[in-house]
């Protein structure tokens, strides 16, 4: 190849490299994701309130959820698909991809801003997720370290970024949360209330979390790139033991409380309803109602016929 083909190739290479950039940008703009949150003060000073601020509209936006594998679809790994679906189709996600968007929208306006990588605590078999699974973020502002993550479902969520700190008690409203620190490795774990359940029939239910002191994570501070969980996105949509495939789950926050469907279980708990007590609300869908249900609980219309399922939970309520 002549100097001069290979000159006009690589000028055409740059000219579409800057071109797909372009495109990105205007197809992935801050505007849309505030808007798609509901968050207007975006441009304030970059401090607590304001990341707080960041979290609570987006746990009350966008929903956790795996809905994709429950409608034969595949999830791509991309931030560009993950774009796509959790703002400009007002979808939700599992954590890779909530935390993820997350990422991107905190980097974006100026938020100094680390992806982290944990394992969850599976109540079922007392231990740990062998494999890092969950990004979770640390955020640095004026040299106070937090960590924050939009990707847990039901009453796991934190509501507020944890400062980095180990054995300090952090009240919040759905809980206590604490962090520890053990040679190097992080745990996030909660203490709760008692929940108050009416509906009698679901006293005994494994959807329940009967734990007052609840494992939730553990995480090192080693920075993560999203590459180092594109084999767990394939793990969960190939894998004959993904509990994504055996479960169907939706989750999202409100001001008072969470809402959280499971198969055809819509649950709703309501934090603190009396002192030190939770109200947790139970109800079997019929299968005409999901959809209504999807749409008015959850702001989520699919495209695809949804196939609920529920098999072996690895989350609570």
């Amino acid at each position: 190849m002549s100097l001069g083909i290979q000159h006009f190739f690589g000028s055409f290479q740059s000219i579409l490299w800057v071109v797909t950039q372009e495109l990105v940008a205007i197809f992935m703009n801050i505007e849309a994701y505030f808007e798609r949150i509901g968050y207007k003060n975006w441009k304030n000073k970059l401090d607590l309130e304001m990341l707080t601020d960041i979290l609570q509209h987006q746990i009350r936006a966008i929903p956790f959820e795996n809905f994709n594998i429950h409608c034969g679809e595949t999830t791509e790994f991309s931030l560009e698909a993950t774009f796509d679906q959790l703002v400009r189709r007002k979808r939700g996600g599992w954590c890779l991809q909530i935390n993820h968007l997350l990422y991107w929208a905190l980097s974006t306006v100026g938020f100094k801003t680390t992806l982290l990588g944990g394992s969850i605590y599976i109540n079922s078999t007392k231990k740990y997720s062998n494999n890092m699974i969950h990004p979770l973020l640390k955020v640095t502002i004026d040299d106070h370290n937090y960590i924050v993550d939009a990707g847990y479902p039901g009453s796991y969520q934190m509501w507020q970024p944890l400062e980095l700190i180990s054995g300090k008690d952090q009240p919040q409203v759905p809980c206590i949360f604490r962090l520890t620190e053990e040679k190097g490795i992080w745990y996030q774990d909660q203490i709760r209330r008692e929940g108050y359940i009416p509906n009698e029939e679901f006293l005994n239910s494994d959807l329940l979390e009967k734990n007052k002191y609840r494992k939730v994570l553990s995480f090192t501070l080693e920075p993560r790139s999203i590459k180092d969980f594109e084999s767990v996105n394939t793990y969960i949509h190939v894998s004959p033991k993904s509990l994504f495939k055996e479960n169907s789950f939706c989750s999202l926050q409100t001001p008072e409380g969470v809402y959280f469907l499971v198969g055809w279980v819509l649950t709703y708990r309501r934090y603190n309803y009396k002192e030190n007590m939770d109200l947790v609300e139970f109800k079997t869908l019929k299968e005409e109602e999901i959809e209504e249900n999807l749409k008015n609980t959850f702001n989520i219309s699919l495209d695809k016929k949804f196939v609920p399922k529920y098999s072996d939970l690895i989350f609570t309520v």
